[in-house]
């Protein structure tokens, strides 16, 4: 008699979603005060339907902080508040505009409010006592994120040093921290933008409508198409044009491109960006372009 031995294997997307999971529910045994970084886009809503999944059917054990630069894109900050309603979580939100009344940070009228976000950022996680951040950071998004580690050490001024990181051997995560210190956690860290993608159309996961291709009012600067609105108004030599286009990551609208596209629906997307060669944030985010290690810069001053 021969015996058929059945061979259970988990797909990649499987394997990913079960990875986030143990993250987010490690972080929240381990931690006293977390919470989820979520700016609207793409990646922090799949993070918040990976939390939903973690600890259902219990709501979400930490509060979801937004960093509001006052320049999001309204289908955003609709989304956002979307997933708030539906999970029931309290919103914290950071305003840069609060930030710069109360002198926390110093707007010269030269310094983009996306780096603003930095010190408005570390000002919350102070004044809320959070030990532990998580952010929607994948590592092929861009090379200063592909030195993270999944837990990425913050020292008492929320700086990164990307020479003192933790070994993660066997997926064992080095939570200890001192007091003034925090944690900033990456549940999406070995997911790529495609299989963000594919997670979506899975999950039939509700997202802004700009990710989309729609018709559009844009500004060609700088090798990048911005949208037209009362925070980018045409230069000397510029001029507003209506064109078809989607964009593949959002943020400070003054800073963030998009690109021309016929991709309305998932599917299409997800047969756009297989064949792309450039991530999303190479070819639509001007603050990435100011230097080679603009983003590295950023970060070891506390960004996301």
């Amino acid at each position: 008699m021969t015996t058929m031995q059945m061979e259970y294997r988990l797909s990649q997307l499987d394997q990913l979603e079960a990875e986030s999971i143990h993250i987010f529910r490690e972080v929240a045994a381990e931690f006293e005060k977390p919470v989820l970084m979520c700016s609207g886009g793409k990646d922090s809503i799949v993070m918040l339907r990976l939390a939903e999944k973690a600890f259902y059917p219990a709501k979400l054990p930490f509060p979801i902080l937004q960093v509001d630069t006052g320049f999001d894109f309204p289908e955003v900050l609709e989304a956002r508040d979307r997933w708030v309603a539906r999970l029931g979580a309290r919103l914290v939100v950071a305003s840069v505009d609060e930030a710069i009344r109360r002198g926390i940070v110093v707007d010269d009228g030269r310094t983009s409010r996306n780096r603003l976000q930095i010190g408005t950022l570390l000002n919350a996680i102070e004044e809320n006592g959070f030990t532990a951040a998580f952010g929607g950071g994948r590592r092929d998004e861009e090379k200063a994120r592909a030195k993270e580690r999944i837990y990425s050490h913050r020292d008492e001024f929320g700086q990164w040093d990307p020479k003192n990181q933790r070994p993660e051997l066997w997926n064992l995560y080095n939570g200890r921290i001192r007091p003034g210190e925090h944690m900033r956690i990456f549940p999406l860290s070995n997911w790529t933008e495609l299989d963000v993608w594919h997670y979506i159309a899975r999950e039939r996961i509700d997202i802004p409508t700009i990710y989309y291709a729609h018709d559009r009012n844009v500004i060609a600067r700088d090798g990048m198409l911005l949208s037209a609105s009362h925070a980018v108004r045409p230069r000397n030599g510029e001029k507003i044009e209506r064109r078809r286009v989607r964009f593949r990551t959002v943020g400070d609208m003054t800073l963030t491109g998009c690109v021309e596209s016929d991709a309305d629906n998932v599917e299409k997307i997800i047969e756009e960006i297989s064949v792309a060669r450039v991530t999303e944030r190479g070819a639509t985010r001007g603050d990435d372009r100011f230097s080679e290690a603009a983003m590295e810069d950023r970060k070891k001053e506390g960004y996301f």
